[in-house]
């Protein structure tokens, strides 16, 4: 698994754009949760696709980024959280223990 760290507001423009040619996952992991890391690990461990580019976002580093990805995005702040991003939308996000890479993966064949 490559990820890119999300860190800073001028990426999220960069990934609205680089959707509308692949897909764009973000992962908002928070360090202090168990839940948050087990997602984490599972990701790690889970066979990516390599048609989608992933980011791995500290939300308690980068909090603000975190909230704006909320806003950009309009999505429900939860933490930890998956997005997919096309067309400079997010067309899936889902929480907790419901982060798996079959239902990522799944999504983005369907996209």
């Amino acid at each position: 698994m490559h990820w890119i760290e999300l860190n800073n507001l001028d990426q999220l423009n960069q990934i609205r754009e680089l959707s509308r040619q692949r897909p764009q996952v973000i992962f908002k992991h928070s360090t202090r949760c168990s839940v948050s890391s087990m997602a984490l690990n599972r990701l790690q461990r889970a066979e990516v696709s390599a048609s989608a580019d992933f980011y791995l976002l500290d939300l308690l580093r980068f909090r603000s980024v975190s909230d704006q990805v909320a806003d950009d995005f309009s999505v429900h702040h939860e933490s930890p959280q998956v997005l997919l991003i096309k067309n400079g939308e997010c067309i899936y996000d889902e929480s907790h223990t419901g982060i798996g890479m079959a239902d990522i993966l799944e999504q983005i064949s369907l996209s």
